[in-house]
């Protein structure tokens, strides 16, 4: 090995070891992300109906997520995560005047994610966990009248993978798709048969490890 590169097999050794030591350091991370949620179509049960399902818009969103590194290596880490998904404003359609026209919603899932190579500059992983939501709807239907449907909480189970990207010394830069499975909105005039609904959220967004 020539001397030229024998220093920069050095200077490449060192500054592996330099990013390991600060991702060592690191042991918060708060994210900000931005996406779209897209919510699955149910059919209402209603025969001879024209067009009989609840369908719905893309949902801008926003997320923040915080995270606390509990173990792991230089190949795998798992930390405990709390993601919070504010839906601004999903718009529903129908051929029947059985759905609001639009309602909010956010969903909090504390869980945990898996990391892999946590220490180099691009790390996949996945993320699971559970807690709640709540839908907030608009108080007039979708073609007129007084909407009867009310606000409801509800149980959710998060699933999620991603891409973290380190750009800047303490920041990086993040890509995203989650799916927060969750009860359906309170839709009384919409009988579905189902109590369940896949509230998928794809966003993007920058991460501050501290």
């Amino acid at each position: 090995m020539s001397g030229k590169r024998f220093c920069i097999a050095i200077l490449a050794a060192v500054s592996a070891l330099g990013v390991f030591a600060n991702a060592q350091d690191e042991k918060n991370e708060l994210a900000g992300l931005a996406g779209r949620t897209f919510v699955s179509d149910q059919g209402i049960q209603c025969g001879g109906c024209i067009n009989p399902f609840v369908r719905s818009g893309k949902g801008f969103t926003l997320e923040a997520d915080y995270a606390r590194y509990l173990r792991g290596t230089q190949l795998w880490s798992l930390s405990g995560e709390v993601p919070f998904a504010l839906n601004f404003d999903q718009d529903l359609n129908s051929g029947q005047n059985v759905v609001p026209t639009g309602y909010r919603s956010f969903f909090v899932t504390p869980g945990v994610r898996f990391n892999v190579f946590p220490t180099t500059a691009i790390s996949p992983w996945v993320s699971v966990g559970g807690g709640l939501g709540r839908f907030s709807q608009d108080k007039q239907l979708l073609y007129g009248g007084t909407n009867p449907g009310k606000s409801a909480m509800t149980g959710v189970f998060e699933a999620g993978i991603g891409l973290d990207v380190r750009i800047w010394r303490r920041y990086s830069l993040r890509g995203e798709a989650r799916d927060f499975w969750s009860g359906e909105p309170n839709f009384p005039l919409a009988t579905t048969g189902k109590s369940r609904e896949h509230n998928f959220f794809v966003g993007a967004g920058v991460v501050w490890h501290f």
